[in-house]
């Protein structure tokens, strides 16, 4: 099995960049999913921002466990949200993952973008779920990315060189639309998607935050060790980019969508 590249992160920058999630903001979509009194299973949670809205919602009935591979994240979740009687946070890979509990739903937000091996995941989330469970998936096409105006050629090059290394990881760039095809793979039924996308303009608060997350990814130092494009190319369009977000940037518009199917019962 091909092993997932390792993204080296700043989980203190991170830890914040997901505390600012919200089901309301972040999950739209999931809401009309959410009932009392059931399991929810939430992959990739992060911090568990958004798990803690789920578990709002659902219920002292119910329970929300949350996994993340990164320690520093559920510590720092453990910190915020530790107080919420149904709210588990677990430090652990899907893949390692192992419970007799089944789950009603399970969810997972903007992370099987970062595998490189999506359709086994996937089958591992079905091995948990309850009969007629239900997977929600939401996720980007890079690909589908608008800017208003163009950014600078600097970005354009640079966003190239960080598609082809994702690309050569082994990572889906258009994982959403992959979704139902591989909900078909793995025998869900009943397969929906519902459009998200992420679309920020300067009347905002977070414009600048938002918009210039592609500032932030051009300081990966691992896309010019590894070759991709030149230090100095991908230095230089960290800063021009930052200055047309100042002064030239209208909008930006993320292709996000949800992806649902459930489990055929026995």
């Amino acid at each position: 099995m091909k092993q997932n590249k390792i993204v080296k992160r700043d989980s203190k920058e991170g830890s914040e960049v997901y505390n600012n999630r919200s089901l309301e903001v972040d999950y739209r979509t999931l809401k009309t999913l959410l009932r009392k009194d059931i399991r929810v299973l939430d992959v990739g949670c992060g911090t568990g921002a958004i798990s803690k809205d789920v578990a709002a919602i659902i219920g002292n009935g119910g329970r929300v466990t949350g996994i993340d591979k990164d320690p520093n994240f559920i510590e720092n979740g453990i910190a915020n949200y530790g107080h919420i009687k149904n709210l588990e946070l677990i430090s652990t890979d899907i893949f390692d993952f192992n419970t007799d509990q089944k789950f009603d739903l399970i969810i997972s937000a903007r992370m099987l973008q970062w595998l490189s091996n999506p359709k086994e995941a996937l089958l591992k989330m079905k091995s948990l779920l309850n009969p007629n469970g239900v997977i929600s998936i939401l996720d980007y096409n890079h690909k589908k990315i608008q800017w208003n105006p163009d950014p600078p050629q600097s970005m354009v090059e640079f966003y190239e060189a960080f598609l082809k290394w994702r690309e050569n990881a082994g990572m889906n760039n258009e994982i959403a639309d992959s979704l139902p095809s591989l909900f078909q793979e793995i025998g869900l039924k009943n397969i929906q998607t519902l459009n998200s996308d992420e679309y920020y303009n300067r009347d905002r608060k977070d414009f600048k935050s938002k918009v210039g997350i592609w500032s932030k990814v051009a300081g990966l130092k691992q896309i010019s060790e590894e070759g991709y494009i030149a230090d100095y190319q991908r230095l230089n369009a960290a800063k021009e980019y930052e200055d047309w977000v100042e002064t030239e940037a209208i909008s930006m518009t993320m292709y996000l969508s949800e992806a649902r199917g459930e489990i055929a019962s026995n």
